[in-house]
């Protein structure tokens, strides 16, 4: 028997090559590999409040020109293990799916999450749709294993809207 690849994790694959069906799907083998891009110095190494995550993550999000959806996924002590940007979005909106929120968590063996986004206007009041979304995300983080803690919306440079605070989540 032929070898067709040797795969690290996986060792050597054979290959049956004297049959050869037309319709046969090539499916590829995959692994799944983070890429630290940049790193953020917190001085207080864990969350226990909206607003040290407010702080952790204003530098991303305050300033920002159009709506970005960011998380931040927490180990068991609820210390940062990664910060996620999910979605760039447009002046007042930004498209936010459970699988593009969660697809970074478990390969941080995050116990938990903390979502985020900023509206532009400088107002943090949330819309319908961020009551929505953050509902959505609560109820497939707990079907996955990972709570979400808060969702913090970010307004102007002072002010922010937790809904945890607020009794919305």
């Amino acid at each position: 028997m032929k070898k067709l690849a040797t795969i690290p994790a996986y060792g050597t694959l054979p290959a049956n090559v004297s049959i050869i069906n037309k319709s046969a799907k090539r499916v590829p083998v995959v692994t799944i590999k983070l890429i630290r891009e940049a790193s953020v110095l917190y001085p207080t190494r864990r969350i226990n409040s909206p607003l040290d995550a407010y702080d952790i993550l204003k530098s991303f999000l305050v300033d920002a020109d159009r709506e970005n959806f960011y998380a931040i996924y927490l180990n068991t002590k609820n210390e940062p293990a990664a910060i996620h940007p999910v979605s760039i979005g447009s002046l007042n909106a930004s498209l936010v799916h459970p699988r593009e929120v969660y697809k970074a968590a478990i390969p941080v063996n995050a116990s938990s999450v903390i979502l985020s986004h900023n509206h532009p206007s400088g107002d943090p009041t949330p819309s319908r749709e961020d009551l929505e979304v953050s509902k959505r995300l609560k109820e497939a983080g707990t079907i996955i294993g990972i709570e979400v803690l808060d969702h913090i919306i970010f307004g102007s440079e002072t002010n922010y809207y937790s809904l945890k605070e607020h009794g919305n989540l």
